[in-house]
């Protein structure tokens, strides 16, 4: 099962899609405070629709809270518009954490800094990124294709 962790997401129409994806990938989804919205956000609940029950969700209140829980942070990889590896150039096995910023700025330096493993998704030099929710999709599909051949 892959781990897609938030860090301090601002948008409750994505969150909701990227619980959504969460679910339908068997994924797990962990939140890092602070969020731009309120959980129970209506918006959030329409986004991830009745899926939201089904939805292995975590909540923490800041990244040390989440980071002494990983067993092992070789496996843990963010996403970053300035790394030089693609997502598309990475080796993802089962149980890994896929770490995505928030959207207004993306993951922040003190972020960055705390782990080895930046990816990045290639775009046109066109736009700045896409959005958080496509990001989150791309990444998942890449590493479910990897771990189990199906999508």
């Amino acid at each position: 099962m892959l781990n897609i962790v938030l860090v301090e997401p601002e948008i409750p129409n994505n969150t909701g899609n990227i619980g959504r994806l969460c679910v339908g990938t068997e994924s797990r989804l962990h939140l890092i405070h602070p969020f731009g919205f309120v959980i129970n956000d209506k918006n959030l609940k329409r986004s991830g629709l009745d899926y939201w029950v089904h939805l292995d969700v975590t909540e923490y209140q800041n990244l040390a809270e989440w980071k002494v829980q990983i067993p092992d942070l070789s496996r843990v990889f963010l996403m970053s518009s300035h790394a030089e590896k693609s997502y598309l150039e990475n080796d993802f096995q089962d149980g890994d954490w896929l770490v995505f910023g928030k959207e207004s700025k993306g993951l922040s330096a003190a972020v960055l800094n705390e782990f080895p493993n930046h990816l990045t998704i290639p775009m046109s030099p066109l736009i700045r990124s896409f959005n958080i929710a496509n990001s989150v999709a791309f990444v998942i599909g890449e590493a479910k294709r990897q771990i189990t051949g199906k999508f």
